[in-house]
């Protein structure tokens, strides 16, 4: 079987990793993207391994970042985000990724599409604008090298700076989405749990952990292999996504719009140890963590996750309110998650988001082409063989 080839860029950004593509080198036909973008990372494969492709089996590097040319005055270049999903065809453009935002600074001044250190660029699916300060080397080319500290990243790097300007009613148009602060969601079979819906840089649903019977501090291992409880986490995000507006039903929710909203579990801290070993205090966290993604518990914090919760926790009334406590002026909103501890400076003022700042290290991995097999861009059920499923079927 012949393959084609596309250029591409291989970025670790934060926590996660993306194949960068710039738009012009990409097929036009919206579904030949798709597969080529699955088909390159690896999926969808039922094993959840990715192993015939570059995704590493998990949510966190199963990511794509498409680049394309400034769309207006004051912004340097236009970034798309796609989630791919790693068992099914589907990949999904209805949220934007905190930490691959990370890596468009330098990737725009590595391609020469930007200049200097401060780059500024739009993100299409929330149509929201971010600026990144990238710390450069004597070459003007972004520094990698730095001691600033990433949870969950192995090493030091140079610090980047995001800053997420508006970044209230991202996916729904409004902050809180319903107008409450807390809304009861009422599930099948009767059963309801209190949850606060807010949408900032991503639209998300907050629970206490406790009113599930947890902690806050859990393995996310153990977490994922509970079956039961994890199908009641999606059951309670879909029943989110519907009382938001992302989704008409839970049905609808879970089977097109899985990455969006994302539901996290929120506690009061406690001591805990990280995924590393190392002891965390309580008093070096405002509140605790877990969140999933894609149907999986994220092994630090997915980054719009943790800038939605420092926002929320800003809100009053909010459950992430309730339980982080007042913060005094200027103080960052510092969150507990399972590879440490991750500090947000959020400017929240008269119930309305106005920026949110967060610190990421990220570097260009590997660039050249990336190799597809030539009928995955022609042959809608190329991927029926493979796991018994078309992208018409999911599309449907």
């Amino acid at each position: 079987m012949s393959q084609a080839r596309f250029p591409a860029t291989f970025m670790r950004g934060g926590t996660s990793r993306a194949l960068f593509f710039r738009v012009e080198d990409l097929p036009t036909d919206p579904a030949a993207r798709d597969r080529l973008f699955l088909a390159a990372l690896g999926g969808p494969d039922p094993f959840g391994r990715q192993l015939d492709g570059l995704g590493g089996g998990s949510s966190s590097t199963s990511k794509v970042a498409i680049i394309g040319p400034s769309p207006g005055s004051g912004i340097d270049v236009a970034y798309t985000f796609a989630q791919v999903d790693v068992r099914n065809p589907r990949v999904d453009y209805r949220g934007n990724c905190g930490n691959i935002s990370s890596a468009v600074g330098p990737y725009a001044i590595e391609e020469g599409l930007a200049r200097g250190g401060r780059v500024t660029f739009l993100n299409t699916n929330t149509n929201k604008r971010i600026v990144a300060e990238v710390p450069l080397d004597g070459a003007s080319m972004p520094a990698t090298a730095g001691d600033f500290v990433l949870p969950g990243v192995a090493g030091t790097g140079a610090r980047i700076t995001l800053d997420f300007l508006d970044p209230g009613g991202a996916a729904t148009g409004r902050l809180l989405p319903t107008g409450n602060a807390v809304d009861r969601l009422v599930l099948d079979g009767g059963r309801s749990i209190e949850a606060s819906l807010v949408d900032a840089t991503n639209p998300m649903v907050f629970v206490r952990a406790s009113d599930l019977g947890l902690t806050g501090i859990e393995d996310p291992r153990g977490l994922d292999d509970d079956r039961v409880l994890m199908a009641r986490l999606e059951a309670i995000r879909a029943a989110g996504a519907v009382a938001m507006g992302v989704a008409a039903t839970p049905v609808e929710a879970t089977a097109r719009s899985p990455a969006v909203p994302k539901i996290a579990l929120v506690a009061p801290p406690r001591p805990f140890h990280d995924l590393a070993g190392n002891a965390i205090g309580a008093a070096q966290c405002d509140l605790v963590t877990r969140v999933v993604s894609m149907g999986v518990i994220h092994r630090a914090v997915a980054l719009t996750a943790a800038m939605c919760l420092a926002v929320a926790a800003r809100l009053e009334g909010t459950i992430p309110a309730e339980i982080a406590g007042q913060f005094a002026p200027g103080a960052d909103v510092r969150i507990g998650h399972p590879s440490g501890v991750l500090p947000l400076a959020a400017d929240v003022r008269d119930g309305r988001a106005l920026s949110v700042r967060a610190y990421r290290t990220a570097r260009r991995l590997m660039e050249g082409f990336v190799r597809v097999p030539e009928a995955v861009l022609r042959d809608p059920e190329f991927f029926r063989d493979r796991i018994g499923v078309s992208m018409a079927t999911v599309a449907d």
